[in-house]
């Protein structure tokens, strides 16, 4: 999907999660509310979607989360260290799959595979990589549901 496609996908995720939000549209999966990380006393929403991707490697996803974020990098692996391969810069956002690597003490271990909102290096990559689990404000991490990514 080329950048235009997926500013026209997430302004459609945009309007599908303000619609959830108002409690005006009915999807398969209900949304569980949670307060957002940081504690700034407003609601974060995610949900299971059936909701097919594919990267660019060939593998297909038929399910994601779809689930309010922080702005941050997409790293090429679940570690601090590795290459940005795109950016996530727009809420929410939508996660297939988990895994784990990296986290600082006292932090989960746990790391979302995503596709980003932008692409910074590695262009064959289409900005496809991991966050850390702090950015995905869910109640818990991994968030129930949500299968882990095969090549763990």
């Amino acid at each position: 999907m080329d950048l235009t496609g997926k500013r026209r996908a997430h302004g459609r995720k945009a309007w599908t999660a303000a619609l959830l939000s108002l409690g005006i549209l009915a999807v398969g999966a209900p949304a569980v509310v949670a307060e957002p990380a940081g504690g700034t006393g407003t609601a974060a929403t995610c949900g299971l979607r059936n909701q097919r991707h594919q990267d660019n490697l060939g593998n297909t996803f038929t399910l994601d989360l779809f689930c309010d974020n922080l702005a941050t990098d997409v790293l090429g692996r679940s570690a601090f260290n590795a290459p940005v391969t795109g950016r996530l810069k727009l809420s929410p956002s939508w996660f297939v799959c988990w895994t784990e690597g990296e986290a600082p003490p006292g932090q989960t271990k746990i790391w979302y595979y995503t596709q980003g909102d932008e692409v910074v290096t590695q262009p064959g990559l289409k900005a496809w990589g991991v966050v850390p689990a702090r950015v995905v404000q869910t109640p818990r991490h991994p968030y129930p549901g949500v299968p882990r990514c095969a090549w763990v």
